[in-house]
């Protein structure tokens, strides 16, 4: 039965769209059978994968008002093991055409009942807000991972995500669990970035992954080359990063 994890953070910049693509290839490497689901209409996670976002028929928006199913919307991808379902900039017209349905929160989660079985993990790269899109996300998830930029400003916002989870939690989905808080762009040489670091590690414990995600050139060129960081440079440091986030969720999850 598929694990659903929910890459969110309301703060834009953190890399949830890098991670939720990387994650999934790397899953995909180590032999994991993957769903990544694009639910923000900037589509960085489709393209990032290489697919013409232009082209598809039938992705997130289609399969949140019920014209698609999950099998339907589902393409595959270059990376091995990964298949998608595509945003598209349609997908902003989403909240305002949910706003009056009923169980509207719920869409996602029903959409999904169907290919949960199919597929060992689902993740769903959420947009920078707290709407609707990424309240379905929550919804339909078993857990959520929280990337945290190791700036300045990483723990501002996290008190709200959390309190969005804790009333999804008691409100919509009880099982709703954090994966954990994921440390990213880490700069060695900042000592800004060791004491976020260090900060994020007192205050959180055991909920922040051994992982740290370092800043990599080659992470950012990734995605102009439509690729995944596994298959644009398999030996960067950015690569061999998310393979061992990869191998500590599957850890982390027996």
């Amino acid at each position: 039965m598929g694990k659903i994890i929910a890459i969110a953070n309301q703060k834009g910049g953190v890399g949830k769209t890098t991670t939720t693509v990387n994650l999934a290839a790397s899953l995909g490497v180590l032999e994991k059978k993957v769903l990544l689901i694009d639910a923000d209409p900037q589509a960085n996670a489709s393209s990032g994968l290489g697919v013409d976002v232009e082209g598809i028929e039938n992705g997130t928006y289609q399969l949140l008002v019920n014209i698609a199913t999950a099998q339907e919307a589902a393409v595959k991808t270059s990376s091995p093991n990964v298949d998608l379902i595509a945003s598209h900039i349609d997908l902003v017209a989403v909240e305002i055409e949910l706003v009056d349905k009923e169980n509207r929160e719920y869409k996602l989660k029903e959409a999904l009942e169907s290919i949960k079985e199919k597929y060992d993990y689902i993740l769903i790269d959420c947009a920078p807000s707290l709407g609707l899109l990424t309240v379905n996300a929550l919804v339909a998830a078993d857990a959520v991972l929280i990337p945290i930029q190791c700036e300045y400003f990483a723990l501002e916002g996290l008190g709200k995500l959390l309190n969005t989870v804790k009333s999804i939690q008691k409100l919509h989905n009880p099982d709703l669990d954090i994966e954990g808080l994921l440390l990213t762009m880490f700069d060695s040489r900042l000592r800004l970035s060791n004491q976020v670091v260090e900060e994020v590690r007192i205050h959180f414990q055991d909920m922040v992954f051994k992982t740290v995600i370092k800043r990599n050139i080659k992470l950012g060129e990734a995605p102009s080359h439509g690729e995944s960081i596994i298959a644009y440079d398999a030996t960067s440091r950015g690569a061999k990063n998310y393979l061992s986030l990869a191998n500590e969720i599957l850890k982390n999850n027996g």
